[in-house]
Order: C-alpha cells, then sequence, then structure tokens
C-alpha cells in the first residue's frame, strides 16, 4: 500500500505544484489503482509516474470544485486508448454524473469499457472481502466529503514451525489446518486448526479528507488511521481567513490528527503563496501540534506498512 501525490495545490496549477489528486496503489492487494481528486492534468502528471490508467479501478471525488474534478473526462478518455478494458466506477457528490455525462457526450468521446457512477451520501460506499469505504460530509462551501479506506484485517500465518516439530508435512492439510478446521492425522492424532495459526493481521486504514474547515467528521474519519490526508491550505495565521473560505489551517489539521489518535499525518493543498521556506514553516507549525506530520509535495510517495 503506498500513496502517490500527483497534485498538491490549491486552486489553481503553480509550477511546483498541481492542484489536487493522490493516487492509492494497492498493486500488492488487488492489482490496481484507486484515485482521490482529479484536478486539471491529472493525466499529465501520471506521465512522470508508473502508475497505468488502465489499472485505475476506482476514482474517488471530495467535491465538485474545479481543482478536484477538471481532469476527470481527460482521463477517462485517455484510459480507452492506454489499453483500458476493465470497469471502472466513480464514486462522487451529487452532480458528478451529469458532470462526466456531459462531458463526453459534448466531446463526441466513446469509452471501450464500462463505466459506473455512484453519487455518494454518508455511510459505507464501497465494501468487498478486502476493503470498506465510509464517506463523510466535511464542512465546506459546497458539499465535500472524507473518505476512510478500511483494510480488512488478514487471518493470521500459519505456525508451521509447530506444525514441523510434531511431524506434519506440508501438503493439502496445511490449507485446512490454516483455515481452523480440525484434522486427523494418518496415526490418529488430532489437530485443532485453530492451535496452530497466528493471530490476525490488523487491516490499515487511510483518512482522505476532502476541502473543509476543522470539524468532529473529519475527527471521526481518521480515528486511529494509520495515515490521515489533511487539507493544509493557510499558514496557522490565517485562521480567519481559512474560515471565511471553508478551508483549514496546518494547526486544524495537526488538530484532527492528534485528537482522532491518527499514526501519521500528511498536509496537501497548500496555497501557492507558500513557497520554498514559508512551505517548510507550514510544516514546523503542524509538527507542534502534531509531530509525525509530512509535507506533501507532487511526485512524493509515502508507503503506508502493516
Amino acid at each position: 500500500m503506498e500513496l502517490l501525490f500527483l497534485g498538491t495545490g490549491a486552486g489553481v496549477p503553480a509550477k511546483e505544484r498541481n492542484v489536487s489528486s493522490v493516487a492509492l496503489q494497492l498493486l500488492e492487494e488487488r492489482g490496481a489503482t484507486w484515485l482521490f481528486d482529479c484536478g486539471e492534468a491529472t493525466q499529465h502528471q501520471i506521465l512522470h509516474t508508473a502508475i497505468r490508467p488502465r489499472r485505475i479501478e476506482h476514482i474517488f471525488i471530495t467535491h465538485l470544485h474545479g481543482d478536484h474534478l477538471f481532469g476527470l473526462p481527460g482521463l477517462l478518455g485517455s484510459r480507452s486508448f492506454q489499453s483500458g478494458e476493465t470497469p471502472l466506477t466513480v464514486f462522487g457528490p451529487k452532480g458528478v454524473r451529469l458532470f462526466v455525462e456531459t462531458a463526453l457526450t459534448v466531446s463526441g468521446t466513446r469509452l471501450r469499457y464500462e463505466l459506473n457512477i455512484v453519487e455518494i451520501d454518508e455511510g459505507v460506499i464501497f465494501d468487498d472481502e478486502r476493503f470498506s469505504v465510509i464517506a463523510k460530509r466535511l464542512d465546506h462551501g459546497m458539499p465535500s466529503y472524507g473518505f476512510r479506506v478500511v483494510e480488512k484485517d488478514l487471518p493470521g500465518p500459519l505456525l508451521v514451525d509447530r506444525l514441523k516439530a510434531l511431524g506434519v508435512r506440508p501438503g493439502p492439510i496445511y490449507q485446512q489446518i490454516k483455515q481452523g478446521k480440525t484434522v486427523v492425522l494418518e496415526d490418529g492424532t488430532v489437530l485443532d486448526g485453530r492451535e496452530f495459526v497466528g493471530p490476525p493481521q490488523k487491516g490499515r486504514i487511510v483518512a482522505v479528507l476532502g476541502d473543509t474547515r476543522f470539524c468532529e467528521a473529519a475527527i471521526e474519519l481518521a480515528r486511529e488511521a494509520d495515515v490521515v490526508i489533511h487539507e493544509a491550505t493557510f499558514a496557522a495565521a490565517e485562521q480567519r481567513l481559512a474560515r471565511d473560505y471553508f478551508h483549514s489551517t496546518t494547526t486544524d489539521a495537526a488538530e484532527v490528527a492528534k485528537r482522532a489518535g491518527a499514526k501519521r499525518l500528511i498536509l496537501t493543498h497548500i496555497s501557492s503563496r507558500y513557497q520554498g521556506e514559508a512551505a517548510l514553516q507550514l510544516l514546523d507549525e503542524a509538527r507542534r501540534v502534531f509531530p509525525n506530520t509530512e509535507l506533501a509535495a507532487d511526485f512524493a510517495s509515502f508507503s503506508v506498512p502493516r
């Protein structure tokens, strides 16, 4: 599991930061990439990475402001010409269907794959045997959502050394034991499979939050998360400006991570007014409240260890 930032700026593209998009690479877990937001020129940013558009399985749109959305029609269209044949689902607030369908229809774009569009509300918006995604509405000038990606716990490892010590040789019986079944050996010995499997491996949690003021919903989504991605459009001294424009400061983001008991915070959606040393000052401000904070940059990647 790896996070790769494709755009980390706020509002409009800048030389150092493109507008919002972050990829959650799940290549080992499901051979797929999930994209969160798709600002203008996201597909151009992808060209500088190892991401393959045909492997993009889901795209989650936090809200419908252009800096989070305008790259979506282009990426969807280009995917058809890049061997993209598997289904793709776009999740987003009400209105995302009209936006996508209008853009594709007016431009005469025909997709060679199945496109599903799901207009979301709060609650579980995706669930399968490996992952679930929960959405909550945040506090922004238009409907804006945060997403909590939960990897389900994995079965514990088979305690092979203990089995070998009992003379149990590798084979189909190992699979039965790992499933917790009771098995009978050739000599009549009865083994309870549950006694030969280690504790379950805790699944990871990643919270990706859209544009927002400081709010309780953000804290709930970030609760005990391994990684929280939170906007930090403004410095701490610009609290009034942040509130007026429905955004967060560095200390707002850090306070969310702190109150949520999260393990790690990554700041993104940085205003172009903060360049060079000024951007590093944003990081210092957040770290005074939540020490394990990092500042995202375009093309920066962060692994999410188990």
